[in-house]
């Protein structure tokens, strides 16, 4: 077992590639709207989300399959590594800091929804602004209307409107050339004018460089680790957060050899009940 941190911006490149992957027995994504605009508040205040662990692909006695995290486009692409724990935050922080699509979430009373997300450049740099606050999620069609969608409360359809609304894609803030392309656009929209220029260097500082600078603990588990000891260690785990259900713990220990409980169950379920 190592233990090593890993900035996140190599981490989401991995993913991105299918270099790192889930045990494909693993429960779907589940965090909703709220969770995720906290969870990159902490980021982007470099506070600790906590440690993720991994586990190294290729070991013969434990076939795991595999599959890659949701919004991923990669196929066709064996793994190095695969996920035991933190599948919810480290595919909260692509979906929002990395993917170019809309992320596919929920409200805190489980209406699913896609989003994009935000950050107001001002009030990130706002020491009296509470983090989250300055951390806007916005529709697919990244209009926020009220009045039963007659009045327009903020429109950020195109780029031009991001720069009039001082609001910056979050989605850009893990690719640095696209984030530069954006600042030099921003620049020029204001007619590169000194306080703008000033306010957003703050903002680079305080909030682009330090995300991605970020790094997250990453456990990690060798190929040779026994099968008996990863599904030790994934059940301890996964007993607190979202837990895990029996069934779904009982799914991996058959998946250990090469067993798919969960669609046998399904088929025998449809045949017989």
């Amino acid at each position: 077992m190592q233990t090593n941190d890993r900035p996140i911006s190599e981490l989401m490149i991995s993913i991105n590639k299918g270099a790192i992957q889930l045990p494909d027995f693993q429960r779907g994504w589940v965090w909703e709207d709220g969770r995720i605009k906290a969870l990159i508040a902490s980021i982007t205040n470099n506070y600790p989300v906590g440690a993720a662990m991994f586990l190294e692909y290729g070991n013969d006695n434990i076939r795991f399959k595999y599959r890659v995290i949701e919004g991923v486009t990669a196929t066709d692409v064996i793994p190095t590594e695969l996920i035991l724990d933190g599948q919810q935050r480290l595919t909260s922080i692509y979906s929002s800091l990395y993917s170019r699509n809309a992320v596919h979430t929920r409200t805190d009373k489980g209406k699913k929804i896609f989003r994009y997300y935000y950050i107001d450049i001002k009030k990130a740099c706002d020491p009296n602004c509470d983090r989250v606050d300055a951390i806007f999620s916005v529709p697919e069609t990244r209009i926020i209307t009220s009045n039963f969608g007659r009045n327009i409360e903020l429109d950020l359809s195109d780029r031009t409107k991001e720069f009039e609304n001082k609001m910056f894609p979050l989605n850009l803030i893990l690719d640095f050339p696209e984030e530069q392309n954006w600042q030099n656009e921003y620049y020029a929209f204001y007619n590169y004018n000194q306080e703008i220029i000033k306010e957003f260097t703050e903002f680079n500082k305080k909030i682009i460089m330090q995300t991605l600078q970020y790094k997250i603990p990453v456990i990690s588990l060798g190929k040779d680790t026994p099968k008996e000891a990863v599904c030790q260690v994934f059940e301890n785990v996964n007993t607190g957060g979202v837990s895990l259900t029996v069934f779904e713990l009982v799914t991996a220990i058959f998946a250990m050899d090469d067993f798919e409980l969960r669609k046998d169950w399904e088929e025998r379920k449809a045949k017989y009940f």
